[in-house]
């Protein structure tokens, strides 16, 4: 027994170490070499870089040539400082480290005290040569203000300029969370890799992305392809890397509504009346210090909602007098494009005459048939055209929380959870089973991510991730009625749902054929650990 549980610990502690999956860079490195003015290397030079907005800092030596490392390093906005007895102090400013970014940035002494300051604003772009890949990153402002359609970052990923829709192919359908599928550099839409926090966030049914943070909550991302790096090796078109937003030193929050309203718009051309579409979209977030330069918190919330129950859809039905026997009205010149139609007086399995000058005995209609037809809206039209229209009801609702703590200059820890909730209504208004054309389902998508970073020496960082999503898509019934209702021979034990395929004159019942159920995947479970060195 104590050998069993002997290989079970040696076997989790090994699922740690290598990983169910390759982990992915959510921080930068900045790096480069010291020199005095003469050009001469600098070794002993202590170099940090400070985390403007948390106060976090992370010191490093230079070596022997001269040169430093300071590799994982959450992004954002940082100082550089450089001193070294006998040379006047070095202080650069202004630079703000993307996504996955490794800029070099080389320092030059000049002789001094070091009481001495010699500043540098750094506003430029940071030159970035150690990555083989083509990369561009989707900054913080453009995700705030450039036009995007539903809020979804999704859209922006079309920025980099070799993203667009790949059309068909994709497996993008019920059975997943609504998403947009993006082709890179010519590949399939399934060949992108998502990730958010560093950890794989994407559906395992058809490798399509879950939902990422809204706007307000999205700090950024970066998509990269052509020669990646070994740890997006997970899928070989692209890897798109989004980080979620953290608190600071000081407390920041927004709180917004957009509104689309169906009093705004004009009619359809082809409907009655205006239709009722309500599009609101409504939240928040807030983020801060629980301890300065400790431990910080963020949060936000996004609740979107349509409603919507249009009638611009035209069905042709049985008009009164037809469920009567009385199918003259139908089948006269008006109804039939100009031509007159005598329907035949004998039809298979009816005995006797059937039509007679287009009229026929009500008892040899189908009672089912007649029962099922009698649910429809009653149509003064003598060609039996009727509107109706579909609901269009849906309700989403994301949730982002996040934790950042820094436990000493050396170490530190950070947790994020992201929930997303889509509810999706029935088409089916309740009443007119024309409107019966897709079910309704509810689509929960969930992660938690744990991170922790270890300064083991000067350039050596050990970077844990332990991340899991899950994924649970319930389906619900129209619950219109049964065969067994209408007075047919088949068992109730089905449920109400009703699937019937038409062919003829009638555009009848355009129900969806699917059963209630739950599909229930948990998308990623993984632990990861990456050692980073200068």
């Amino acid at each position: 027994m104590k050998r069993i549980c002997l290989y079970v610990l040696v076997g989790c502690i090994a699922f740690a170490l290598a990983g169910a999956t390759a982990w992915a860079q959510t921080t930068a490195q900045i790096s480069g070499t010291v020199k005095d003015q003469s050009g001469a290397v600098l070794p002993g030079v202590e170099v940090s870089a400070t985390q403007t907005a948390t106060g976090a800092k992370r010191t490093t030596v230079t070596n022997e040539t001269g040169n430093y490392a300071l590799p994982s390093l959450p992004i954002g906005p940082y100082m550089l400082e450089a001193s070294l007895p006998g040379f006047k102090s070095y202080v650069q400013s202004g630079i703000v480290l993307q996504v996955d970014e490794s800029p070099i940035i080389n320092v030059v002494l000049q002789v001094g005290q070091v009481s001495e300051q010699v500043e540098v604003q750094a506003n430029a772009g940071l030159v970035e040569t150690q990555r083989t890949a083509i990369g561009q990153v989707v900054t913080n402002k453009q995700i705030a203000e450039l036009p995007l359609n539903g809020r979804d970052p999704h859209e922006l990923i079309f920025l980099a300029g070799m993203a667009l829709t790949p059309g068909i192919g994709s497996m993008n359908s019920i059975r997943n969370y609504p998403t947009v599928v993006v082709s890179v550099a010519g590949g399939n839409g399934d060949g992108v890799s998502y990730l958010l926090d560093g950890s794989i966030w994407q559906d395992p049914y058809n490798s399509l992305s879950m939902p990422l943070p809204f706007p307000d909550a999205l700090q950024e991302f970066k998509v990269e392809t052509s020669a990646m790096q070994a740890q997006y090796g997970f899928h070989a078109t692209a890897a798109v890397n989004a980080v979620t937003r953290s608190g600071s030193n000081e407390f920041h929050g927004d709180l917004f509504e957009f509104v689309r309203n169906y009093k705004f718009n004009a009619r359809d051309a082809f409907a009655t009346q205006r239709d009722t579409y309500k599009r609101n979209q409504f939240g928040g977030v807030i983020g801060g210090p629980i301890k300065k330069d400790k431990l910080f918190f963020f949060g936000g919330y996004q609740r979107t909602s349509l409603r919507s129950d249009g009638i611009q859809n035209t069905a042709f039905i049985p008009t009164p007098a037809a469920l009567a026997g009385d199918f003259t009205g139908l089948a006269s010149a008006p109804c039939n494009r100009g031509i007159a139609i005598t329907l035949p007086s004998s039809i298979p399995g009816v005995p006797g005459e059937a039509f007679v000058n287009n009229r026929i005995d009500p008892s040899k209609l189908n009672p089912v048939a007649v029962a099922v037809a009698r649910t429809f809206p009653v149509t003064n039209d003598p060609c039996g055209r009727t509107l109706y229209g579909l609901v269009a009801n849906q309700d989403e609702d994301q949730v982002v929380a996040k934790v950042d703590y820094t436990i000493s200059p050396k170490q530190s820890v950070f947790g994020r959870y992201m929930l997303g909730r889509f509810n999706t209504g029935s088409t089916y208004d309740g009443n007119n089973p024309l409107s019966i054309n897709t079910y309704g389902y509810q689509d929960f998508d969930y992660g938690f991510n744990i991170g922790h970073t270890y300064l083991i020496g000067n350039n050596i960082v050990n970077s844990l991730r332990v991340a899991a999503n899950r994924t649970n898509i319930v389906k619900s019934n129209d619950n219109y009625k049964s065969w067994a209702d209408f007075g047919a021979n088949v068992t109730p034990l089905g449920g109400k749902v009703i699937a019937i395929t038409a062919t003829g004159a009638f555009q009848c019942l355009p129900f969806s054929t699917t059963s209630a159920g739950s599909r229930d995947r948990i998308s990623s479970g993984s632990a990861e650990r990456f050692f980073s060195s200068g």
